[in-house]
């Protein structure tokens, strides 16, 4: 029996150390499990706090891309080249009337303020073939401040001239050159120029209320909505852009970004975010679809700027057949699902009314470098409305499109307006979140 006994205690202190293995690897394998739990845990809960903070995802709303497609696409490809674009002989100089003569409402007296006279560029300062079209006028008068005064300083070699054929979208006879001026739009950027109040507020009130209501969704049809949103996605690129170089302190001519301003004004409102993607988009699309007239297009400026021009086609060439975007959004907007049934013929004609009427409010816009960017890049729109809609069909496109000079131009230049707007946002939202977060913003609806 002690035999024994001593036998049993001997095995079970042999067993003992086996034991104590099997103990501390299974305490190893639950702590395991539970570490491993508790970082599943804390990544998924990280994931699913990216996904709120992320507001704009899926498809863009009317479109056939997502946001992070958009996202992506134009950051490395269309904005890069977008910007060496604009930045050429053929697309830095645009032809636009600068004068006061508003046919909505009569003179309120915006020409009592000071910086008002802008003079005229001497003739000397335009190319031969363009002298005669200058107009020879008084000068033009402006509201607001010095930010607001147009740059009208041309280099000698820009243009060769282009035939010009008149766009039904828009009310300006870009046939008439007897009171057009050129300018070059890099000594204008689009920026803060101190342009507020009730002036401004006419105008934006004008666009809205008589020529594209917002409809209530039960209300209209797709086409209606489409002419708001345009607008509306114009409307938040201006203010991204006022935003984005604002002029911080008059006294040191200090400027900078107003990310308040931008939260305040775009970012707190979902639907003005949402339509200017959906603007970017349709003018991309207009552009795409436009490509073998654009790629096929003359962009000589002159003898002295024969690589620069060739420069000039290489882009647009690019930024047209890239083949990136062709694979990622081949289709940014789809054009042919609209002006369907009976009432398609009536709804484009009325819809063209009302943008023609817009085109026309541009007129009255008080600040003559806002006059300025209005006219071109509501002549973009424009044109890229001409483009989708003027001409039925990708065949007949190649054959009946006409574009004359000025309206490239101002595509060309709303794209890249476009989309410097969406990669700030894009880059710039979360910021401006959290300073408005910290300084409790209230809501400021009012646009302008």
């Amino acid at each position: 029996m002690a035999d024994t006994d001593v036998g049993n205690v001997n095995a079970k202190e042999k067993r003992s150390p086996k034991r104590l293995i099997l103990l501390i690897g299974a305490v190893a394998v639950v702590a395991v499990a539970v570490f491993l739990n508790t970082q599943n845990s804390s990544i998924f809960d990280c994931n699913c706090r990216k996904a709120e903070k992320q507001k704009y995802i899926g498809m863009v709303e009317d479109c056939c891309c997502d946001y992070e497609t958009v996202n992506k696409l134009n950051t490395e490809v269309l904005h890069p080249l977008l910007q060496d674009l604009v930045k050429t002989p053929f697309y830095r100089y645009f032809k636009v009337k600068l004068w006061c003569d508003c046919p909505f409402w009569p003179d309120d007296g915006m020409c009592r303020l000071r910086d008002c006279s802008v003079c005229e560029c001497p003739e000397s300062e335009f190319p031969e073939p363009f002298k005669k079209a200058l107009s020879k006028d008084n000068p033009v008068c402006q509201e607001g401040k010095p930010q607001g005064a147009v740059d009208r300083t041309v280099d000698t070699r820009a243009f060769t001239g282009w035939t010009v054929t008149d766009n039904p979208w828009t009310s300006d006879d870009e046939t008439d050159n007897g009171e057009m001026t050129y300018v070059n739009l890099l000594l204008n950027p689009e920026r803060y120029t101190g342009y507020i109040g009730p002036s401004a507020r006419r105008i934006w009130d004008a666009i809205y209320s008589e020529n594209c209501p917002k409809y209530a969704s039960e209300q209209s049809c797709q086409e209606e909505k489409i002419l708001y949103k345009l607008v509306s996605g114009l409307h938040s690129s201006i203010t991204v852009h006022i935003a984005s170089d604002y002029l911080l302190d008059e006294a040191k001519n200090l400027w900078g970004q107003n990310l308040t301003l931008l939260y305040d004004r775009v970012l707190r409102y979902p639907d003005r975010v949402r339509n200017l993607y959906f603007t970017f988009l349709f003018v991309l699309r207009a552009v795409t679809k436009a490509e073998n007239y654009l790629v096929e297009a003359e962009y000589e400026t002159g003898k002295d700027n024969v690589i620069e021009d060739l420069k000039t086609k290489s882009l647009m060439k690019q930024l047209v057949s890239d083949p990136k975007t062709r694979a990622a959004c081949p289709l940014p907007f789809d054009e042919a699902k609209l002006w369907k049934g009976q009432r398609g013929p009536e709804l484009k004609q009325q819809i063209q009314k009302q943008f023609r009427n817009i085109s026309a409010i541009m007129d009255c816009v008080g600040c003559e470098k806002c006059r300025l960017w209005g006219k071109l890049q509501i002549l973009g729109l424009g044109t890229a409305l001409k483009i989708l809609f003027t001409v039925n069909g990708e065949e007949n496109l190649r054959h009946n499109l006409e574009l004359q000079r000025n309206e490239v131009i101002a595509l060309m230049n709303l794209l890249n307006r476009l989309s410097e707007s969406v990669r700030f946002v894009h880059e710039m939202s979360p910021v401006a979140e959290r300073i408005a977060e910290d300084g409790k913003t209230k809501p400021n609806h009012n646009r302008t």
